[in-house]
């Protein structure tokens, strides 16, 4: 099976796909999200998260620059 990245749009309880692919990366780890376990993104940030942790850690970086 060949793995392309998928372009998405994120909204608030979904995501709308831009372009076709298996999986997106995290932004925050790098690590490779099949599609089907996208669980967790930033609509303002248009940022996908891997697990909880990344989603914190994202925060955190957003609440120091404040």
């Amino acid at each position: 099976m060949n793995k392309k990245k998928a372009k998405l749009q994120y909204k608030h309880n979904s995501f709308d796909v831009i372009e076709e692919g298996n999986f997106v990366v995290c932004a925050i780890s790098g690590k490779e999200i099949p599609l089907e376990n996208l669980n967790y993104w930033n609509v303002e940030l248009q940022e996908a998260y891997f697990s909880p942790l990344e989603v914190k850690e994202s925060y955190k970086k957003i609440k120091d620059k404040d």
